[in-house]
């Protein structure tokens, strides 16, 4: 038996891999994850843009949005136990995930389940590209050169940890910002860094927006594929970084 990761990209179906494409062509049985029992798939709707036929016996696995543990370890299992299920008629599998299957993804959590359900289970990751990967190149906006220093974190861990974040990086990538949007903006005007923010939502998609003026998000609802990126300027350099590149005293050439 063997699962294998496959990361479709955020968005765009031309950012799925050589790779990917090979292993969704493969005649591997498609699982696709879905926030409930009969509910649209985007990593599904990612592979249909690409012009890959959806073949009839692909499986959707429900995973369904919530923060309480106890339900999502439930889901899991449950989801690992259909896999396994299904084993019984095939014996590989691919799993589709939008963005990259190793960032931030629900196929980790279902890839250890399965395996310890099933150990002699062989798990597979095709690496895509993150969405925050796929904003910056959008924006034309680099996430960071020579030596610094980014932070990526969903927004859910809050304004105090965000805040505590801008002070130690130079850029902070905020995914998933709907449920703390207004805060946020809120912690940025008085910081100043309104005008080094970008938002995106479901970049790569057809219904991708790109917003530099970030003021005009207040009080507005979002979709839950949305980023934000703080590409701060000026930061200062400390001792310990600007040390990095020098060879240190005593050390002979």
């Amino acid at each position: 038996m063997k699962l294998t990761g496959v990361s479709l990209g955020p968005g765009d179906p031309g950012l799925i891999t050589r790779r990917a494409w090979e292993a969704l062509t493969s005649g591997a049985r498609w699982l696709y994850p879905v926030k409930r029992s009969g509910g649209d798939s985007y990593a599904l709707d990612i592979a249909r843009r690409a012009g890959l036929a959806v073949p009839e016996d692909a499986v959707p696995l429900v995973f369904p949005m919530t923060r309480q543990a106890d339900v999502l370890e439930r889901a899991w299992q449950r989801a690992a136990q259909q896999v396994i299920d299904l084993a019984r008629e095939t014996s590989e599998f691919v799993f589709l995930v939008e963005g990259d299957a190793s960032t931030f993804a629900t196929f980790g959590h279902l890839a250890r389940t399965v395996k310890a359900l099933a150990p002699e289970c062989t798990i597979e990751t095709l690496p895509g590209v993150p969405s925050f990967v796929a904003a910056a190149a959008v924006a034309g906006v680099p996430l960071a050169e020579e030596d610094d220093r980014m932070a990526v974190i969903p927004a859910a861990y809050g304004v105090g940890m965000i805040e505590h974040l801008l002070d130690a990086f130079d850029t902070v990538v905020l995914l998933k910002v709907k449920p703390l949007l207004d805060e946020i903006l809120a912690l940025l005007a008085r910081r100043g860094l309104l005008e080094q923010t970008f938002f995106c939502e479901k970049v790569g998609a057809p219904e991708q927006r790109l917003i530099r003026d970030v003021t005009m998000l207040t009080g507005e609802k979002v979709n839950y594929l949305s980023l934000m990126i703080v590409r701060q300027q000026g930061l200062p350099r400390g001792e310990l970084r600007r040390g990095c590149r020098k060879k240190p005293q005593g050390v002979p050439s």
